[in-house]
């Protein structure tokens, strides 16, 4: 199949992939006077005395906004809000179809911090939940942080939903080569996915994770590094290898690319230690399935649909949100992430190389996602 020819065909036809529809048909007066004037004051009156009751009588409750300013589009870079678009709308077709949740795409002529932050805020109160989607970084660091504190949850799914599909699938690919968390683990690309995948990874026990960036490895004392990567570096790299991701990866037990196509190859694969490889760039991997599998990789993933294990964040983002908007949660944090991973490693119940997580239409996902994090966003005293 000419997956281009396919794809501008199909969204050329369309006209855009999503529509906003009436709950209700409007038949007679009767109807119009519910739904608009007079009746329509009367739960705008209930509200401006109870803002919480915007949950109650409005599309609030159920109603996320993708937010993106199109800088850091899949493997595409800074590509523009208009651009952006097609992806948005992907993204809010998923929510609805996978997780029952409207979703409105909101791509924002502003590339600075400051301006998305204060958009944000201003539309706010439509919504009851913000997924903010390819903002690079270092600023989606910026404006995420700066938004966590609006009242509803707010996250950056490049980062967290990411994070959360690589720990779910590497959970499973433990059990198929008998390796544990004292496993070597080399992350190439130290952008938004990349340290916020090692953060979980720390916080989920493994310790012995370096990253590399397009310089080559983070360590203590490298020059030029952002107050991120400085992070990254205090926390990672405990050998205090430098070099290329080549010479990064030499011995490890797991290799995580979150980075650009092409820039891993099957004699890296072999200087590795018997390899988990999840190799995530979009629409072209670091290393191709084939190549790796040539190298000696014992797990192999992808960003891909049209590899077996998909190590993608459609995975995770619909039931993230579900069980967040459920229970009105004012925030998702780690321990939400964390359940999250490990109810979709818990899927498949049997992992083997060609299956470490489900596949992405699993119609079991978003209930069993939503519901461990409805649980850990109880436990932890963020559900309202």
């Amino acid at each position: 199949m000419d997956i281009r020819k396919a794809a501008l065909e199909l969204h050329s036809k369309l006209k855009g992939k999503i529509s906003v529809l009436p709950k209700i048909a409007i038949r007679d007066r009767g109807d119009l006077s519910l739904v608009y004037t007079p009746g329509v004051a009367e739960p705008c009156r209930e509200i401006a005395v109870d803002r919480e009751l915007a949950y109650s009588y409005t599309m609030k409750g159920n109603c996320i906004a993708v937010v993106s300013d199109g800088s850091a589009v899949l493997g595409l870079g800074d590509i523009g809000p208009e651009a952006a678009l097609p992806v948005m709308e992907g993204k809010c077709v998923l929510f609805r179809q996978l997780a029952g949740i409207d979703a409105f795409p909101l791509c924002l002529a502003a590339h600075d911090a400051d301006s998305i932050v204060s958009t944000v805020k201003a539309i706010a109160p439509v919504f009851g939940a913000i997924n903010l989607e390819d903002i690079a970084a270092p600023k989606c660091f910026e404006v995420e942080k700066r938004l966590l504190d609006i009242g509803i949850p707010v996250m950056h799914d490049d980062q967290h939903g990411t994070a959360v599909v690589v720990l779910a699938g590497l959970i499973n690919a433990l059990k198929v080569t008998g390796k544990d968390k004292k496993c070597r683990i080399v992350i190439n690309g130290a952008g938004a996915a990349g340290i916020a995948t090692a953060r979980l990874l720390l916080k989920y026990g493994f310790y012995d994770l370096a990253l590399a960036d397009s310089q080559g490895a983070i360590y203590k004392g490298r020059p030029g590094l952002t107050p991120e990567k400085k992070d990254m570096a205090e926390l990672t790299n405990r050998r205090g290898i430098k070099g290329s991701i080549h010479e990064l990866a030499e011995g490890a037990d797991v290799l995580i690319g979150l980075s650009r196509p092409a820039t891993i190859t099957a004699a890296d694969i072999r200087k590795m230690n018997s390899p988990i490889v999840f190799a995530m760039a979009n629409p072209i991997p670091e290393i191709m399935p084939d190549e790796a599998r040539e190298g000696g990789a014992a797990v192999i993933g992808s960003g891909r649909s049209d590899f077996p294990n998909q190590i993608n964040n459609s995975l995770t983002f619909p039931g993230i949100f579900r069980g967040a908007l459920d229970v009105r949660a004012l925030a998702i944090n780690d321990a939400m992430k964390i359940a999250a991973a490990e109810a979709i490693a818990g899927l498949v119940t049997k992992p083997t190389a060609q299956m470490v997580v489900p596949e992405p239409l699993d119609p079991g996902i978003v209930p069993a996602v939503a519901e461990a994090v409805r649980k850990a966003a109880r436990d932890t005293g963020v559900a309202k």
